[in-house]
């Protein structure tokens, strides 16, 4: 698989402060990678500074072999690169439909259309909730919902940044099935999750970020079988 997105010496930070230096890495076309690190290790930088919500200091971002650094996060989207923030971030006040439309603003009416029946297919629940103010959800009901307005740009890449954060189990076990189904059906994504059992049962490959920089990297089998990622990140 070639490369979809790749990172080349990244840095990027919050005024002084620099959260993340020196990354590189790829996401090959079709693939789930996930990011895993321990609190403030950069992870959630790393997704801001590819969706262009944090500027990049150093280093190059591509999509494709294009420069995405340096562009607006309008236009990453436009590029194709769809964002799902932690904390859902909705519009309470709106609803669902309206919170799913939103995502699929660049796209003209067919395709709208069509991308809101693949998101009521995917998540029937949300079709039963459509005229719900977005607030008024349960907690996986908000996630559903997040996850539904990025999938609403038909992104080639769609970022995921703690997509379990908060839910019942079973709730979980709900997500992270839909998302295998999303990325069987051909939409790369890359995914930042403290269930690191679960983000490397989804993902093909993995990278652990600590204190800013890539520590290690490899398959999934890789990743689980490394003995330093059995210790601080499995628990084993």
């Amino acid at each position: 698989m070639s490369a979809l997105l790749t990172l080349d010496g990244v840095e990027a930070g919050y005024g002084d402060l620099t959260a993340i230096s020196g990354v590189s890495l790829e996401v090959r076309r079709g693939e789930a990678v996930a990011l895993i690190g321990g609190n403030g290790a950069g992870k959630t930088t790393t997704l801001r500074a590819i969706s262009g919500l944090l500027p990049v200091r150093a280093g190059r971002i591509e999509l494709e072999g294009d420069r995405l650094d340096g562009l607006g996060s309008a236009q990453i989207v436009a590029r194709g690169i769809a964002h799902v923030p932690e904390g859902r971030q909705l519009f309470p006040t709106m609803t669902v439909r309206d919170n799913l439309e939103l995502g699929g603003l660049a796209a003209d009416r067919p395709r709208r259309a069509d991308a809101l029946d693949l998101v009521f297919t995917l998540f029937p629940r949300l079709r039963e909730r459509e005229r719900q103010l977005a607030g008024t959800l349960s907690g996986g009901e908000q996630q559903m919902c997040a996850i539904g307005r990025g999938l609403m740009a038909r992104p080639r890449l769609l970022l995921l940044d703690e997509p379990s954060l908060g839910l019942a189990p079973v709730m979980v076990k709900l997500i992270f099935e839909t998302l295998q189904q999303v990325n069987d059906a051909g939409t790369t994504i890359m995914l930042v999750e403290q269930n690191v059992p679960r983000a490397l049962q989804l993902s093909h490959r993995g990278y652990v970020l600590e204190n800013g920089r890539i520590a290690l990297a490899g398959t999934r089998a890789d990743l689980l079988a490394n003995p330093h990622v059995k210790q601080a990140y499995l628990g084993l």
